[in-house]
């Protein structure tokens, strides 16, 4: 680096020491009549264009250059690849749009083409590395030779986003088995090197957590009823996993499946569509009416006095009066009210009077 700063440094003093010392000899004459005056002038324009040349060269050459080298290596490809195709066709543009410019007459015949021609050139870059996923998505399909364009991963309402606790949950897998999600389930890489970072934790619970997640994942993979896709769609300038989960989706336009009540509020105050599992599960649960009958096991006492507690198929709890007295034996209850909690649905319920225990 050193070496190129000075073969620079070098370059420029030689430069502007030499337009300096053309300067110098056009304009002393103008200052200075006298022949001495002219070499005066001559010697310290040369002077001064050496040590601008020596000192500043590198600030508008070498030192911008290392700037735009570094942020250029940290936009994605596809992303850059996008910004000279915006590019490409905004000059398409401004060389259609200036050729009627250019005749009109005086100032503006030679002025607008080139200020129009700016304008498109940078709309192009910017409208095409702000949609790069859609023109890199579209490029591809097209080079594919298909005839559809509708590429299922640029736009697609019945597609959905799967994030880390879905996936370690586990229940997305019976899920999927059933076929109840029309889309394709998308799992950017992101969600990816998270659950491998769970997996590798130190914690021994977390371990399990993310290697169960890894499973699972590996048989929605083979799951026939459902299409599952490996992402390496990226959201740029964003760290947080679950903020990225939502900028993607609102790009993608789908919607999220989660149980994650944090990524629940956030993706809800910004508009993007969620899909709770624990809701799913909520909603599929036995509906009872007060009145109706049901057999159950006690399985364990109440909080309260007298009480016992047992569990329908689906998990719904079930809240005996007086079940106390019959632990560990299948009764037949009435149920007498339904109550709805954020933790899901708890039932309350009676022994019915005349009925036995079954052990």
């Amino acid at each position: 680096m050193r070496k190129i700063d000075q073969i620079i440094r070098i370059i420029g003093l030689i430069v502007f020491g030499f337009s300096g010392y053309w300067l110098g000899k056009s304009y002393a004459p103008a200052f200075f009549p006298e022949r001495w005056g002219h070499l005066q002038t001559e010697i310290i324009y040369c002077v001064l264009g050496v040590i601008i040349g020596y000192f500043l060269t590198p600030f508008f050459t070498v030192i911008p250059l290392r700037k735009l080298s570094t942020k250029l290596k940290l936009i994605p490809m596809n992303r850059l690849t996008a910004g000279l195709l915006g590019l490409l066709l905004g000059l398409i543009a401004a060389a259609l749009i200036s050729i009627p410019l250019s005749f009109l007459p005086g100032f503006f015949g030679r002025v607008l083409p080139i200020v129009f021609s700016a304008v498109f050139c940078y709309l192009g870059i910017v409208i095409g590395m702000a949609k790069y996923q859609e023109i890199n998505a579209l490029t591809m399909h097209l080079a594919s030779g298909r005839a559809e364009i509708n590429e299922p991963l640029i736009r697609h309402e019945k597609n959905v986003l799967l994030d880390t606790s879905v996936i370690i949950d586990g229940r997305i897998a019976d899920i999927a088995h059933t076929g109840f999600i029309p889309g394709i389930m998308i799992i950017p890489r992101f969600i990816l090197q998270e659950l491998q970072y769970i997996a590798d934790s130190e914690d021994s619970l977390r371990r399990q957590r993310g290697r169960r997640g890894l499973e699972i994942l590996a048989q929605l993979q083979k799951e026939p009823n459902a299409e599952v896709k490996i992402s390496d769609l990226e959201v740029d300038g964003v760290k947080d996993v679950d903020a990225k989960l939502v900028v993607l989706a609102r790009q993608l336009n789908c919607q999220i499946l989660t149980n994650d009540y944090n990524l629940n509020k956030v993706a809800d105050l910004q508009g993007v569509g969620i899909l709770n599992v624990n809701d799913l599960a909520n909603a599929v649960k036995s509906v009872l009416l007060p009145g109706e009958g049901l057999q159950i096991k006690v399985i364990q006492e109440g909080k309260e006095h007298n009480q016992g507690v047992g569990y329908m198929e689906d998990g719904t709890m079930v809240v005996i009066e007086n079940g106390r007295n019959f632990l560990n034996q299948d009764i037949y209850v009435v149920v007498t009210k339904i109550l709805q909690t954020a933790a899901g649905r708890m039932i309350f319920a009676r022994q019915e009077k005349g009925t036995g225990a079954k052990r």
